[in-house]
């Protein structure tokens, strides 16, 4: 039986990294809440729940549909983000607003700990028997919600870090030597191993991968970077910001003491992990040539570099949760998208508690590491071409060289 409709107004707001798709999901959302009369006014509240505690919202009602698919084609977070753990407090206090407002269906796009702030809200409208519907909309470039073969944002981040290392590979051919960028991805591989879906030609890089969910030892660092330099007359190292050593500290927290509110090390701000590992391919191998990048946030809002899988994905899993909320058995949930089997590319969406996807990550399978953890297999790439589509097409001269003159 399904559960009586709320007559009320929503409140939706962005949470976390921002995402070149993350507006599909709001606009999804918003053109989808037009069409359910319960819902009377939409509210987006600016910069998450610093926004809603602040009482500074938008009435997004009130924009035209021109306006808001030119916001769902725009990078970042339209209505601003935030990274903030609601203390009981800020739990009391946001209650106060909702009630205010009459706010009785509430979104939340963000990836785990938006989850967890979601679930939070949802709990304390439990005990204070608020009657309003909770849902928590999926977004993270890093891939590690649980319940989801892939969630909106890591396609095109993928597809930009793929592309990014297809062009860094090029030049390393041409100018030979040990090219290291870091990658976004604190617990959670899947960004970094992107990287090899931009190998075209057997001798193409990254000659070497490097994950969160493989312990990482400098010795054994330089000895695969020192084997394939031997091998390929060069290098070029996909590093993931989340490595860690067999007891699970992450190396670049030596260097990096900023934490948000959350508790995780800031671990994007700073290129002191890439200069750390080229500083020890030059003083122990003697390469003289070793440069190090840091991706840093040119992947999460990068303009031009868009999945169109990914875009479409994000919008439905915004208009799914709309509907849900409005005429669905469930009064709180997030809603994850589940890829069906077989070789064909489909996916469906389903409702899942919230608890399911709140704050712990899901990691890369081992399927999708090789034995020595320095590279992915052919299952990750089966796994992930799908998802991020087609790349830039590159060539190679055949390279049929001239016999010298006497």
């Amino acid at each position: 039986m399904a559960k009586k409709q709320l007559t009320g107004n929503m409140l939706i707001a962005q949470s976390g990294g921002p995402t070149v798709v993350i507006n599909q999901s709001l606009v999804g959302a918003v053109l989808e809440a037009k069409k359910h009369k319960p819902i009377k006014k939409i509210y987006g509240a600016l910069h998450g729940i610093k926004g809603i505690l602040e009482e500074d919202l938008i009435d997004l009602g009130r924009e035209s549909v021109r306006t808001l698919e030119d916001v769902a084609r725009t990078p970042s977070s339209a209505l601003g983000s935030v990274r903030k753990k609601p203390t009981p407090a800020d739990c009391a206090n946001i209650f106060k607003v909702l009630q205010k407002y009459d706010v009785r269906y509430f979104f939340y796009i963000g990836g785990n700990d938006s989850a967890e702030t979601t679930h939070i809200i949802n709990e304390e409208a439990r005990k204070a028997k608020y009657d309003f519907r909770c849902f928590h909309i999926c977004k993270t470039i890093d891939n590690d919600l649980r319940e989801n073969d892939h969630t909106p944002g890591f396609s095109s981040g993928a597809k930009f870090v793929a592309s990014a290392f297809m062009g860094d590979n090029l030049d390393n051919r041409a100018l030979p030597g040990v090219k290291i960028n870091i990658v976004m991805g604190r617990h959670a591989g899947f960004l970094t191993a992107a990287a090899a879906l931009g190998r075209v030609y057997p001798d193409d890089g990254p000659h070497l991968i490097y994950l969160p969910e493989r312990p990482f030892a400098m010795t054994r660092f330089l000895k695969d970077v020192k084997t394939a330099y031997n091998k390929y007359g060069r290098c070029v190292v996909a590093v993931s910001e989340g490595i860690a050593d067999r007891s699970g500290k992450p190396v670049a927290s030596l260097f990096i003491k900023e934490t948000d509110a959350h508790g995780n090390v800031q671990l994007s701000g700073s290129g002191a992990l890439g200069d750390l590992l080229a500083g020890e391919i030059r003083s122990k191998l003697g390469i003289a040539r070793v440069r190090a990048d840091t991706l840093g946030y040119l992947q999460r809002s990068f303009p031009g570099i868009i999945s169109a899988n990914d875009a479409k994905e994000a919008r439905e899993v915004g208009r799914q949760a709309v509907k849900a909320s409005a005429t669905g058995t469930q009064a709180s949930g997030s809603i994850a998208i589940v890829r069906k089997p077989g070789k064909k590319y489909v996916v469906t969406y389903k409702r899942v508690p919230l608890k399911n996807v709140a704050k712990e990550t899901q990691h890369m399978p081992a399927k999708f590491i090789n034995k020595a953890g320095n590279d992915v297999t052919k299952a990750f790439i089966d796994y992930a071409a799908p998802i991020v589509g087609p790349l830039p097409k590159i060539g190679r001269l055949k390279g049929v060289r001239v016999k010298k003159k006497k």
